[in-house]
């Protein structure tokens, strides 16, 4: 087979590095990729949100499947534009994207459904909005609608604090067209998994249990970020939990899509919050996360390429997923400043080191190339993903690792699996 993945984060490297290692991928290639995927996949120079262009490549090089990694192509609708030249493609339709690309959708979705959630209301007025928030009182959480890269959630401690996020989303429109309107919901307390699941439009298929870190500072401290880490599997979804949340969540979801005349293929990826009253729903994303796929894709031992062939014909029901038994845990490596402002080129040294390390892998996210270095390209830049025999045995391994790579201004998070392991490491 010849297989294209479209991305060029962390998250596409640890598909392109899985896909690679089943026995029907003749040619891998990578729309754009960077550094570390280059050693798996010929690099292809098209952006990964330039839908008629890989559309136009992916048929003239007769691509067999092409594999969406980010939510930005899936949103601009790039499955339905593959389907539409009889294109095989992994990844919902536009519609179903819908799923992340609009929080107000979602929110309406499972209130129509009953599917647990926090209340919320939606506003595309300034005024209105901070009425609101005025008669409901802090803490709150207000959110863009539309996509923000991870940064249109802000957390609202006080009243002040709540109307200056909806000036900043409504008026001043930090956000562009993603802060056309604002979503205001209730703040839930309590633990956040990520629960990812394969779906082919009926049949919900669980992934491994992981949880993230998306706080920028040890301590879960500082702003949002797109993750500084992850670890699988999360000892607090136990064997109940698990099938309480494919009850009352994972399930009723695809069906109430299914019930939209939406047919749903695909990663279906809950952002979930523990509250004393049982799961409850913070946000879907229509994609693997990142971090949490390189911590699932170096335990999920079932061909890759077998599980999203199944999701895309509709059979996903006749496999079955096999895990390695190991846990893993995933520290990611960011330039000084992320999320804010950060620079790009600096020389990433030590990483040579890695290249033979036996109990883990180290994922290429914002790298670029150039001679016989590797030089930093982005606010995430690498994520050192180990295996272990407990979550305590991963978390020690890939800080081993992290400790032989260096550049100027290198950050991390020092506490990645700090809650399975009831504190910090």
């Amino acid at each position: 087979m010849n297989i294209l993945v479209i991305g060029s984060g962390g998250r596409e490297h640890a598909l392109a590095w899985k896909l690679r290692q089943s026995p029907r991928v003749k040619r891998l290639l990578c729309a754009p990729g960077n550094a570390g995927i280059a050693a798996v996949a010929d690099l292809v120079p098209i952006a990964s949100d330039d839908v008629a262009a890989l559309a136009r490549f992916a048929r003239d090089e007769r691509i067999d499947l092409t594999v969406v990694g980010p939510e930005l192509p899936l949103t601009l609708g790039i499955v339905d534009e593959f389907q539409r030249h009889g294109l095989r493609v992994f990844g919902p339709t536009r519609d179903a994207a819908q799923l992340e690309g609009s929080k107000a959708f979602t929110k309406e979705l499972l209130r129509r459904h009953s599917i647990p959630t926090g209340y919320f209301s939606v506003f595309t007025d300034a005024e209105e909005a901070r009425r609101y928030v005025a008669e409901v009182g802090p803490p709150i959480v207000v959110k863009t609608d539309g996509l923000a890269a991870g940064k249109g959630v802000f957390i609202c401690q006080t009243l002040k604090e709540a109307e200056e996020a909806v000036d900043e989303i409504l008026q001043a429109r930090i956000f562009g067209d993603a802060g056309a309107r604002v979503v205001i919901e209730e703040y839930l307390e309590g633990e956040e998994v990520s629960f990812m699941a394969l779906t082919d439009g009926r049949t919900v298929v669980p992934l491994a249990s992981s949880q993230d870190h998306k706080r920028a500072f040890d301590g879960d401290t500082g702003p949002n970020t797109g993750g500084m880490g992850a670890y699988s599997p999360a000892p607090v979804v136990t064997p109940a939990l698990h099938d309480r949340i494919m009850r009352e969540i994972m399930e009723p979801v695809v069906a109430a899509l299914r019930n939209a005349k939406i047919d749903y293929r695909g990663v279906l990826y809950g952002g979930l919050i523990l509250t004393e009253s049982g799961p409850k729903v913070l946000e879907f994303n229509a994609r693997f996360g990142d971090p949490e796929c390189q911590v699932l894709l170096v335990r999920l031992k079932s061909d890759l390429v077998e599980l999203m062939e199944a999701c895309v014909d509709g059979r996903l029901a006749e496999l079955t997923v096999e895990w390695d038994e190991r846990a893993a845990v995933c520290v990611v490596l960011a330039a000084a400043g992320y999320p804010g402002s950060f620079e790009k080129g600096k020389v990433i040294r030590g990483i040579e080191q890695l290249e033979s390390w036996g109990n883990g892998v180290v994922f290429h996210a914002g790298t670029a190339q150039r001679n016989h270095s590797i030089f930093t390209n982005g606010g995430r830049v690498l994520g050192v993903t180990a295996l272990g025999a407990s979550v305590r045995d991963a978390v020690q391994e890939a800080y081993w690792a992290v400790d032989q790579v260096r550049w100027d201004g290198m950050q991390y998070r020092h506490d990645i699996g700090h809650r399975a392991l009831g504190g910090r490491p």
